[in-house]
């Protein structure tokens, strides 16, 4: 997937390209409020294991709480992100860019509250020590390109881990995640 193979439709705020599983996890922003940050996660479940049905379910309320320990202890929760780029590159869109995704939690992003309603949430299956896979580097640039370009709120937007937002609370996309490689890449495709 290359950025001229996505492409956002501001209207429905969805982007082609991505499979669309919806959550009910989500709700209208603010009136008035659009978005003007881009989070980036990292999320795996369980933790340190890739691939299978998990996020997903998770991001849906349909986690099994005993497919795995761990569920049981997160299966209750109601999050959401926007948008999750697996590790081998598929593009997974859970809420549309004009609803409010509930991935950021208690946050606070320059001085300013409550970061879930003026952002856009993209998760990264990862963990914080383990190397983001090369795909996902490549598809994030294309997907960031292609909100900046389609989107006015986001042309400018800064970009931040969930780590920035809410210190201490969180540590993701964490130290595996390269944001001078990443931040050379939206260079390239004359993003910044």
């Amino acid at each position: 997937m290359s950025a001229d193979t996505l492409s956002v439709d501001p209207g429905s705020g969805l982007v082609a390209g991505a499979r669309y599983v919806p959550s009910p996890n989500c709700d209208a922003r603010p009136p008035g409020v659009e978005p003007e940050l881009i989070v980036i996660h990292g999320i795996s479940l369980p933790p340190g294991e890739f691939g299978g049905p998990w996020i997903d379910q998770l991001f849906t309320n349909a986690l099994d709480p005993a497919a795995h320990a761990y569920f049981e202890e997160i299966c209750h929760l109601r999050v959401s992100a926007h948008l999750l780029i697996r590790r081998d590159g598929e593009l997974i869109q859970y809420v549309p860019l004009n609803q409010r995704a509930w991935h950021a939690g208690d946050s606070c992003y320059a001085g300013r509250q409550a970061c879930n309603d003026f952002s856009i949430g993209i998760e990264l299956e990862g963990v914080d020590d383990v190397p983001y896979a090369d795909i996902q580097y490549t598809r994030l640039s294309a997907l960031v390109t292609e909100l900046r370009t389609n989107i006015g709120s986001l042309r400018s937007a800064p970009l931040v881990g969930h780590s920035d937002i809410s210190p201490g609370r969180k540590t993701d996309p964490g130290p595996a995640f390269e944001w001078p490689r990443f931040r050379r890449q939206l260079a390239d495709l004359s993003v910044i």
